[in-house]
């Protein structure tokens, strides 16, 4: 396995998709988890991964983010890195991040400090919150701040910020980490309608300067923001287009949404 760190600059995007899997299986005692699936993701593009439980969406961004090796198959960061050679933090140092279901910020930490502790990927927590900033750190910091709507509630403890503040705040956070491709899982459970039109908005936002792929079960929502939708079903890809074209497809209607 490689930890050879690369940067996000290094990733040739120049011809052909950001991310692409090809053939991938993965197998958990007899269960497969994965099916020889194929997919392929555009740089700049904002995609949605939907599928019943169990479909692999999770073993997907496993596998991208090298948590889990898969049992054959190619995954190929760019034209030329191979995430199968590289280890997870080799993965995140190169440009991938990803955003869990449930939001992860240091709660006793202010919004700014947490936005802070995302700068360091090879510093200890205290020498990085002892460490003074750079104009330029502080300049990226108050841009995220802005990005994610908590400009307001920088000097504010993480802890007692709403649902749908703390995932934005660990959207932030990824952000700071200057990924060219993102995961995210589920941003919306949990939230009010207000606060899923605004993480809608969010994402939109971030759409061309970076790759998303958003993993969510909100119907809804997703047709806020997808032009592209793949719906996964038993480890496979069972179809991809836009949300019409997916919501009126007879297999997705008897596999997915109940018909």
């Amino acid at each position: 396995m490689n930890g050879i760190a690369l940067s996000p600059g290094q990733v040739d995007t120049s011809h052909g998709p950001i991310l692409y899997m090809e053939g991938v299986s993965v197998s958990f005692d007899g269960f497969k988890a994965l099916n020889n699936l194929s997919l392929y993701i555009d740089a700049g593009e904002l995609r949605c991964l939907i599928g019943p439980n169990g479909a692999g969406k999770t073993t997907l961004m496993d596998v991208i983010t090298g948590k889990t090796r898969p049992d054959v198959g190619s995954v190929f960061f760019g034209q030329t890195i191979d995430l199968l050679q590289m280890d997870e933090p080799a993965i995140a140092q190169a440009g991938i991040g990803r955003k869990f279901q449930k939001p992860s910020v240091f709660e006793n930490l202010s919004v700014f400090e947490n936005l802070e502790l995302a700068l360091a990927t090879n510093k200890g927590v205290w020498a990085t919150l002892l460490a003074k900033l750079t104009s330029n750190q502080r300049e990226r910091i108050e841009h995220t701040l802005e990005t994610i709507g908590l400009t307001e509630h920088r000097s504010q403890q993480a802890g007692i910020l709403s649902h749908g503040q703390k995932q934005w705040l660990e959207i932030g956070m990824l952000l700071m980490q200057e990924p060219k491709v993102m995961l995210v899982d589920e941003p919306v459970a949990g939230m009010t309608h207000q606060e899923i039109e605004r993480t809608a908005e969010l994402l939109l936002s971030l759409r061309g300067e970076r790759s998303i792929i958003v993993v969510e079960h909100d119907m809804e929502f997703v047709r806020s923001i997808a032009t592209r939708v793949t719906v996964l079903h038993e480890g496979s890809v069972l179809t991809e287009g836009s949300m019409d074209e997916v919501q009126n497809d007879p297999r997705v209607k008897q596999v997915y949404l109940g018909d």
